[in-house]
């Protein structure tokens, strides 16, 4: 019998996951992986602001979580590559879908910002 997950629970493991893919590395990297395999130094020059060290931590983390498949290459030096295992394609649609709608609407959210400032500076 699987086990029944509440994401509403404090104490719920969802919660750490959720948390994971709320990260706006994890979605780049995970929309960037979805194209192709890629090396870590590709994926570091691909997603710009992101730096060696949170790509790696970031990278750790999505592998454990079983999203991403590390290779390593025999060959000097040694090659390793990223790519998405089958459970990470299941969530790519998703995180995808998350990333572009942020580019698709963020001419709406800049006028609803700008709106919200005149709104509340104007007021006090």
């Amino acid at each position: 019998m699987r086990q029944q997950y509440d994401v509403y629970a404090m104490r719920c493991p969802t919660r750490m996951v959720l948390d994971r893919i709320a990260d706006k590395w994890a979605l780049l990297l995970l929309d960037r992986l979805a194209e192709e395999p890629m090396r870590f130094n590709r994926l570091r020059r691909d997603i710009e602001g992101l730096s060696q060290k949170v790509l790696s931590q970031t990278l750790k983390r999505l592998e454990r979580d079983g999203l991403v498949f590390r290779e390593a290459f025999a060959t000097v030096p040694v090659t390793v590559e990223y790519s998405l295992t089958p459970l990470g394609r299941t969530l790519n649609e998703t995180a995808s879908a998350l990333a572009h709608w942020a580019e698709r609407n963020m001419d709406e959210i800049l006028q609803a910002q700008a709106a919200y400032d005149r709104k509340t500076s104007g007021g006090s």
